[in-house]
């Protein structure tokens, strides 16, 4: 039987209407506010155990990114709907219609991504940025070989003209949520058998499914090409930014010649700390409290 996901405990739910859609998230705590993002093929349920560990410090809102779980899908009238530009857009000013001008944000896979483009596009707005085992989308592009097309299929599978990315998660949401919580990393028994199945049935919608898919496809043309546009005109991120990533994943390793991912962030963001976690890719739902003090750790330090 599937468990009764409407709240993580001491978390509210809310539906945050906006100009670009709807935004479901969970908040709960108090203090300066914290927006968590998540990753494929995941949803917000992904900081079940965290969020409640940073809520006895900070206002924390756990949101479900446009186009993934319960959020709504952008209007694919909007060009570029699901770059991660619009899905920034889109979280700032739903966090500005939840009362929150200026925020934090944590994300992780899909979501750092998201992050580190809000971090860019809106400085007025982000106080704080940490990204969780992902480097930037050029950096992805620019260095991809073999292992990222065997490693990371997702990228260049979802990124694949459609309808064939959407046929085949739609025939098999299962195996692919089997994949990635049992083969990236992180032990299959992470993850409870409801954890499971709410996962698969977020990633059981033909709307969403396409929304995910424009995603990565955005990835692999627009996304990239905004990144290439900051860094020839020097744009860079000036809030504080927190690099974590997995001490036996593939950031751990691919990116030596370049001097390791804090290396690759130095060249996008002038105060960049971080450092390897124990775990896998999804080492934040493997170690929540580690994770969680990490992040309290960053924050602290560089709040004025």
């Amino acid at each position: 039987m599937m468990k009764d996901t409407t709240e993580i405990p001491g978390f509210t739910s809310r539906v945050v209407e906006g100009e670009r859609g709807a935004i479901f998230l969970y908040e709960g705590g108090d203090g300066f506010p914290v927006l968590l993002l998540h990753g494929f093929p995941e949803t917000n349920l992904m900081w079940r155990e965290i969020a409640p560990l940073l809520a006895g410090e900070y206002k924390v809102i756990a949101a479900d990114l446009p186009g993934y779980g319960r959020s709504n899908c952008p209007d694919e009238r909007l060009r570029d709907a699901m770059s991660k530009r619009e899905i920034a857009t889109t979280l700032v000013e739903a966090m500005r219609s939840a009362g929150h001008d200026r925020f934090a944000i944590v994300g992780h896979d899909r979501g750092g991504r998201v992050a580190y483009r809000a971090a860019l596009d809106h400085p007025a707005c982000v106080s704080h940025v940490a990204v969780l085992d992902v480097v930037p989308t050029f950096d992805v592009w620019d260095r991809a070989d073999a292992r990222l097309a065997l490693a990371f299929w997702p990228f260049s599978l979802l990124a694949q003209p459609s309808p064939l990315p959407e046929r085949l998660i739609f025939s098999a949401p299962g195996a692919v949520v089997d994949n990635a919580l049992g083969e990236w990393g992180t032990p299959r028994d992470v993850f409870p058998d409801w954890v499971r199945e709410t996962y698969i049935a977020a990633l059981s919608d033909p709307g969403h499914i396409h929304a995910i898919c424009e995603e990565y496809r955005a990835a692999s043309s627009i996304d990239r090409e905004n990144d290439a546009a900051d860094l020839r005109a020097g744009r860079r991120i000036n809030c504080p930014l927190l690099a974590l990533w997995s001490e036996s994943g593939a950031l751990a390793s691919w990116y030596d010649d370049a001097g390791g991912p804090l290396a690759l962030w130095r060249r996008w963001a002038v105060d960049v700390q971080g450092r390897a976690m124990t775990g896998g890719h999804f080492f934040p739902e493997e170690h929540p409290a580690i994770t969680a003090g990490v992040i309290t750790d960053f924050l602290k330090s560089r709040m004025s």
